[in-house]
């Protein structure tokens, strides 16, 4: 690749980053990306370059947006976070109390926390998810009440890979006076202050030419080699507890030309933007977020460890120990990133956003090129060089 086919700039010291990013077109068969890091508050690496859209050879502007799947899920925790810091919901009182409706079918005492981590065992809805349902907020919030758990709440953890997003959004609609959708209090709350190019619903008036749409993994089986055995054979059977999580996953992908979500609110998996919008917010996190008004105490409860269930951090949906709180994923032996103090989320193909509150860091990673990783060496490559920017070992390769 030309080095002259990347945008952006590096700030003197952060070079590393750069020269991974250049890297990852030549070695680790990127097509399109960007790269994003604020460092206590000051945009420090602004990358982008490659390829936008295969078929007709465009590039990837400073301004491209792309799909980026369960990434999204950090998105919403900053905005169910800030709603917290405005003293909407405790993450320790029972969601009952804010939506009596869902406290039928043994629900009534499941906490906002267990709800947000991952173990109130919602992983999957009974009734059939699709578009009509989804934009029809009453009638998935009623869809949504009536759901029983999976197992008694609190006992086991199951990645709630679609469903978290639609909880997280009625629990705001049940608590914000103005009854927003966790969707329109991110833009009104978080984005349209900070400026930021990231929709959890895209709206009409972006272009097409703005979205780069996403390229499937050259080789499926690849992933046979790259990814741990049980998660490959629970994605294989499509009665697993995983395929069932995942069901409604590809509704932002309904439409086929371009793979984004328009007009449609999927708040745990249909976030489109750049990695400098992420990197912002999380980097305005990671500094305390007195832009937003974030009081100390819910920047305390982002930073604490997760709290285990009572049979452990296993996913009964994605076969492995991975750590949820908060609606975060957060560092541990198994998903190693940042300070233990860190708090972001991965998405399928590749992209990951998070705060390192430690360090000061705010950082995001988008391509298009899907990958096959369940950690991503094009994103390791470029999380690693930024650390040693700063003088610190990654995690990624310690």
């Amino acid at each position: 690749m030309d080095d002259n086919a990347v945008g952006g700039f590096v700030r003197p010291g952060f070079e590393a980053v750069q020269e991974a990013f250049i890297e990852n077109f030549r070695r680790r068969g990127e097509l399109g990306a960007a790269c994003c890091v604020y460092y206590r508050g000051e945009k420090v690496v602004d990358l982008w370059g490659g390829i936008r859209e295969k078929s007709t050879g465009e590039p990837w502007k400073e301004d491209t947006m792309a799909l980026v799947f369960s990434t999204t899920k950090g998105i919403a925790g900053l905005a169910m976070a800030l709603a917290h810091s405005r003293g909407l919901f405790s993450y320790d009182e029972r969601v009952s109390t804010y939506w009596p409706e869902f406290g039928q079918q043994g629900k009534k005492e499941i906490t906002v926390r267990q709800l947000l981590s991952h173990q109130a065992g919602l992983f999957a809805l009974d009734e059939r998810l699709d578009r009509s349902l989804v934009v029809d907020l009453d009638r998935l919030a009623a869809v949504l009440a009536r759901q029983k758990p999976a197992w008694e709440p609190g006992t086991r953890q199951a990645y709630h890979g679609i469903t978290l997003g639609f909880y997280e959004s009625e629990l705001l609609r049940r608590t914000d006076p103005e009854h927003r959708s966790l969707g329109r209090f991110f833009q009104e709350e978080i984005a349209d202050p900070l400026g930021l190019d990231f929709y959890i619903r895209l709206p009409e008036e972006i272009p097409n030419s703005r979205l780069a749409p996403l390229e499937r993994p050259p080789n499926m089986v690849a992933m046979l080699l790259t990814m741990p055995l049980p998660l490959v054979l629970s994605a294989m059977n499509p009665r697993s507890r995983f395929r069932r999580c995942l069901l409604g996953s590809e509704l932002p992908e309904e439409d086929k030309e371009h793979i984004y979500a328009r007009n449609l609110e999927v708040p745990a998996g249909g976030g489109v933007g750049t990695a400098r919008a992420m990197a912002h917010a999380y980097g305005v996190f990671a500094t305390g977020g007195r832009e937003l008004g974030l009081r100390e105490e819910t920047l305390r409860c982002l930073m604490a460890p997760a709290v285990p269930p009572v049979h452990g951090f296993r996913d009964e949906c994605m076969k492995v120990e991975i750590r949820f709180s908060l609606g975060f994923m957060k560092p541990g032996p198994e998903n190693p990133f940042g300070h233990p103090t860190s708090f972001g989320a991965p998405g399928t193909g590749g992209s990951f956003g998070f705060a390192d509150p430690h360090a000061g860091i705010g950082y995001a990673y988008i391509p298009n090129q899907m990958g096959v990783h369940l950690q991503d060496p094009r994103e390791g490559a470029l999380r690693t060089a930024m650390y040693r920017s700063i003088g610190e070992p990654d995690p990624y390769h310690m």
